[in-house]
Order: C-alpha cells, then sequence, then structure tokens
C-alpha cells in the first residue's frame, strides 16, 4: 500500500494501515515527496504577489501582518452597493482556459502514485464578498440586502461549480478541496442560521459534483468553526483541516470518530513551540499529540515545528518531530 492509498482510507472514512501524514515537510524545511499534494488550478492563484488583482479585479497586496502573503488592499474595494453587483462582478470566461492544458502542467510535479492529489479552487463565496466589500458592508448587506447577497454566492457560484466540472476529469484528482474560512479564533463570523440559509446551498452543490464523481470532500475552515460541524457532515465533507485547537477537538472525535477525520489539531501556539523548548518537551507533546487522535481512525498526522519565519531552532524542533512520528507515531496501530 502506499502512502496516497493508505489516507485516502482515511478521507473515505476507513482504518489506515498505518497512521499517515497530511502534507509533508522535510526536516530542512523543504518540500519533497507529500503524503497528500493540493493544487489551485493555476489560473486562479495568479494574485500572490504585491499589485496583483484576482479574477474579479480585486487589487491585493502584500501584509507585514501576514508574514508578506497578500490580502485584499485594504480601503480599495470594487463594490459598494450589494444591489450594484451585477454592474461590478463579472465572472471570467470559462471557455477561455485550456483545461487539457492546464492539467498537464499544474500536475506535473506530483508523483501521482505516492501522492494523494487533491484539488482546490480560489473558492470565493464569503470570502470572496468580503474581499470586494470589505467586512463592515459586506455583513451589513447580509442582513439589509438578502436576496442580492443570495443571487451573487450564486452567480460566483456557478463560475466555481463549473470549474470543477470541467477539472476533475482532466486533472484527475484524488479528492477535492472546499476552502473557505468562516470564523475568527473565537466564534464564527454568522451564525449557523444564516450559514444555513446563505452559504450552505452554495457548498452543497459544489460539494455534490465531487462526490457524484467518487471523490472525498477535504474541508479547509481555520478558527472556532465546530459550530457548523453538522451541515458539514450533511453536504458530505469527509475530513477537516487544520481543525485548530480552539475547537474542542476531543469531543468532536468522540461524537463523530470516522465520519470526519480530523487532519491537524496539532497546538501551533502551545508549549512545544516556544523558542525555549527542550527535545524532552517537543517529543512528549508530540506523543500526546498522537495518543489523543489516533486511537479509532479518523486521524491525519499534521504537526509541524515551523514558523512563517523560521529559524535554525524551528528546523531542529522540526526533525525531532519527525523523527517522533517515524518512530513512534507511524506504526501506532501496531502498537496498540
Amino acid at each position: 500500500m502506499t502512502e496516497r492509498e493508505n489516507i485516502l482510507r482515511v478521507f473515505k472514512g476507513e482504518m489506515p494501515e498505518w497512521l499517515p501524514r497530511y502534507g509533508g515537510i522535510g526536516d530542512d524545511g523543504s518540500r519533497g515527496v507529500s503524503p497528500t499534494t493540493t493544487i489551485l488550478i493555476s489560473f486562479m492563484r495568479g494574485f500572490t504577489r504585491d499589485g496583483d488583482k484576482d479574477l474579479w479585479g480585486v487589487p491585493y497586496v502584500g501584509a507585514e501582518s501576514v508574514n508578506g502573503a497578500t490580502i485584499p488592499k485594504p480601503g480599495h474595494y470594487i463594490l459598494d452597493d450589494i444591489t450594484k453587483w451585477r454592474d461590478v462582478i463579472k465572472n471570467p470566461d470559462i471557455d477561455s482556459y485550456d483545461f487539457e492544458k492546464l492539467a498537464a502542467k499544474d500536475t506535473a510535479h506530483v508523483d501521482r502514485h505516492n501522492s494523494a492529489l487533491g484539488l482546490g479552487l480560489y473558492t470565493n463565496w464569503f470570502q470572496g464578498i468580503i474581499a470586494f466589500m470589505g467586512f463592515e458592508e459586506a455583513l451589513i448587506a447580509f442582513y439589509e440586502e438578502p436576496e442580492e447577497v443570495k443571487a451573487l454566492l450564486n452567480y460566483i457560484g456557478s463560475f466555481l461549480e463549473e470549474t470543477l466540472k470541467r477539472a476533475i476529469p482532466t486533472y484527475k484528482p484524488d479528492y477535492v478541496m472546499l476552502t473557505e474560512d468562516t470564523a475568527t479564533a473565537q466564534n464564527p463570523f454568522i451564525s449557523p442560521e444564516m450559514y444555513r440559509e446563505f452559504l450552505k446551498p452554495c457548498y452543497k452543490r459544489y460539494c455534490d459534483i465531487a462526490l457524484n464523481a467518487g471523490l472525498p470532500v477535504v474541508h479547509h475552515n481555520c478558527g472556532r468553526c465546530e459550530d457548523y460541524i453538522p451541515d458539514w457532515i450533511d453536504i458530505g465533507v469527509s475530513a477537516w483541516e487544520p481543525a485548530q485547537t480552539m475547537n474542542d477537538l476531543v469531543g468532536i472525535k468522540k461524537k463523530y470518530g470516522r465520519k470526519l477525520a480530523i487532519c491537524g489539531g496539532w497546538d501551533s501556539m502551545g508549549p512545544a513551540m516556544d523558542e525555549d523548548a527542550t527535545e524532552e518537551l517537543v517529543r512528549a507533546e508530540v506523543r500526546k499529540y498522537i495518543d489523543t487522535f489516533a486511537p479509532g481512525g479518523g486521524f491525519a498526522y499534521a504537526a509541524h515545528g515551523l514558523k512563517m519565519k523560521p529559524t535554525q531552532k524551528d528546523f531542529m524542533r522540526q526533525a525531532w518531530m519527525l523523527d517522533e512520528y517515524e518512530n513512534y507515531g507511524r506504526h501506532w496501530y501496531d502498537n496498540h
């Protein structure tokens, strides 16, 4: 069995032969052959530099607060009245893209035998409206003009859905990513009731395309977003990353088991990440992490020791952690 086959068992709610890793970072910080390789369709990732615009015309700018990554340029929103969105927001011409050529280019570096290929789009429903209008105006629009918000979400979704339909037979992914952040570290941005009214129908149509093609759906959602989990299960999501620790991960695992695999759950702000963390402490935290989430399956190891701007100590910590995974975690199911 390959790493690819093993982690796909987790995404499908089955027991893996060994404890898989989700993603993969070498002990020197390099990314080599990974159990999973998630890619974005290349025409959707062209706004990675300061001054770039996304497919809908939103300008992006590098920000020190996110270590140079790009965010929608503050104060330069393209839509100031949700009722005028039809005059401003234009979906790209899907027929202008050659999906066969894009797939050949975008997947050329992927080891399709050993690494499960995840297909991601620049998903643009909730975060798209925020990028178009800014948080304050967008959230006000959800309350004051709900039908216009729904119409815009459905319009954006029509492009994303058609893109996914054309990409699946050309990219031939092993799983599909549903990528959207709908929560802060403390609470969701919108209530579960609003989530079900506005966003869930869009996500369901998107997930149905993947599920009807026999592909599992892995959902990326940061922050304390556990309020939405029943809805994820309902639309067919079977794995969640990064599953951050501000959620009740122990309770979630107990409740859902292998129905919702936790691909993450590592405390990136915990004691193992302190600058003065000893090797003994780091290894103990990794074992504790594995012992907490491995029982019963439904878990992919995703601990990491690197920060946005890694130091030599970070690389050392990463080496300890990977060594602990290889010697303690990988064969956990054989030993417990």
